[in-house]
């Protein structure tokens, strides 16, 4: 790669990072408010040391990078970039690589901690962490989009690498933009390393089966849910907020076993037949720009009253904080899967334990996707590639695996899923911070 203008790294952390779930505008983000709340709860749960507690909830390296990028009209902006690692005690950092306009140092602080919690609670060699660029990608073409990612690149290369942070897609990238990356720190390091990120196309070194790691790994947990629930999963009725990749590979999952979709959404509205949607057809058409509001096949709903349809699993795989305390007392599903990221705000958790849903926390039910992370990160350092089948062999026997740890903590410990998880995950940090000497 050429041409792409240099740039110059200013890095924020400081002595004393700031609250890895929280900052000083926190109360603003759902999110990071959840994750200060989940986290707080369980240290106090844990009864971890002060030390140890303090370490964890804060962030291990914060960078804030500028970069600079001359646009096809001749203008040149300057775009804010970030990548947070909160914690690489149990390995290199993990976690995704968004570009959108809603980015900031908050977000993808909070990001990377949960990220830290779930690879822990999957048991993988990996800590968290994550990073964005503040910009709208719609905005930019693809030799734009390239520019901007190898500056990103050049900004951060000596703190990335297969051993020390290792980034994959997230919101608004793809395996293009892996591509790119790999091929910038090449250029920038002289070494081509494709493990340096995971995500990447099959010809760089990509994995089998990551496009249907999250949707498929979801699947896997709500089909063990259903069973620990006695709910025959035959003609079990989910509704799915959310259609983008992770909601419409669950989609289509479920409808190949015989459980009945009944509903999905995306922004613009969503799809309701109490008999089950032709998931397949919604699919074909929303993957050529059509909004689901729009197509045909059942009724029309508005998102707010697909969360409030009677059925045996609710699944938020779009949004942050959807199920507020007044939406969660509307709920009539038995199961809540959680894909998106901290769907449920702290406030609603008790409501839907009271009221007897189980609620299947995001830290194991999006857990798919990292873990074929992992699986891709294994294959280059292995120079080895996997069949198809034993990736999805591989990824149903850890999603599993996991499922009966949580569930087996929850049980012991009389406690709720998504506390056990939580329990599970802080708590394998906690230990490894600590042999390490903090």
């Amino acid at each position: 790669m050429s041409d792409a203008p240099s740039s110059t790294p200013s890095d924020s952390a400081s002595d004393t990072p700031p609250d890895a779930s929280s900052g000083a505008s926190s109360e603003a983000s759902p999110l990071a408010r959840a994750a200060r709340v989940n986290f707080e709860r369980t240290a106090e749960r844990l009864e971890l040391p002060e030390g140890i507690r303090m370490l964890l909830s804060r962030s291990r390296e914060e960078h804030e990078v500028s970069l600079p990028v001359l646009r096809a009209n001749g203008e040149l902006e300057v775009y804010r970039g970030f990548r947070v690692v909160h914690s690489n005690a149990r390995g290199p950092g993990k976690g995704g690589l968004r570009y959108a306009p809603s980015v900031s140092l908050e977000e993808v602080r909070a990001l990377a901690a949960l990220m830290s919690w779930k690879c822990a609670v999957m048991d993988l060699p990996f800590g968290g962490a994550k990073g964005g660029i503040e910009v709208n990608r719609r905005e930019l073409d693809d030799p734009e989009t390239r520019i901007l990612t190898r500056a990103y690149v050049h900004a951060l290369a000596p703190l990335l690498g297969p051993d020390r942070d290792v980034p994959a897609p997230d919101m608004y990238t793809d395996e293009q933009v892996m591509a790119w990356f790999v091929d910038a720190y090449a250029a920038t390091t002289g070494t081509l390393q494709p493990a340096v990120v995971t995500g990447k196309p099959l010809a760089l070194g990509g994995s089998r089966g990551r496009d249907r790691a999250t949707g498929l790994g979801a699947a896997i947990v709500l089909r063990a849910a259903m069973e620990s629930r006695g709910v025959d999963p035959d003609g079990a009725r989910v509704a799915i907020q959310g259609f983008g990749n992770a909601g419409r590979v669950l989609a289509l999952e479920l409808a190949e076993q015989g459980i009945r979709v009944v509903a999905v959404s995306d922004s613009s509205g969503g799809r309701h037949d109490p008999s089950g949607l032709d998931v397949a057809a919604l699919a074909r058409d929303k993957a050529q720009g059509a909004s689901l509001a729009d197509l045909d096949g059942g009724d029309t709903l508005t998102n707010e009253e697909l969360l409030a349809l009677e059925i045996d699993a609710l699944v938020p795989a779009a949004l942050e904080g959807v199920l507020t305390p007044e939406v969660a007392e509307g709920v009539r599903a038995g199961i809540v899967l959680e894909v998106a990221n901290g769907p449920t705000l702290p406030d609603a958790d008790p409501i839907l334990q009271e009221a007897d849903v189980l609620v299947i926390p995001d830290l194991l039910g999006s857990a798919g996707g990292v873990t074929v992370s992992w699986f891709e990160w294994v294959q280059n350092r292995s120079g080895d590639r996997w069949s198809l089948e034993k990736v999805e062999r591989r990824l149903e026997s850890r999603m599993k695996a996991a499922w009966e740890e949580v569930s087996t903590r929850a049980d012991d410990d009389s406690i709720s899923l998504k506390e056990a998880a939580w329990s599970l995950g802080v708590e394998r940090v906690a230990e490894a911070e600590s042999f390490r000497g903090g």
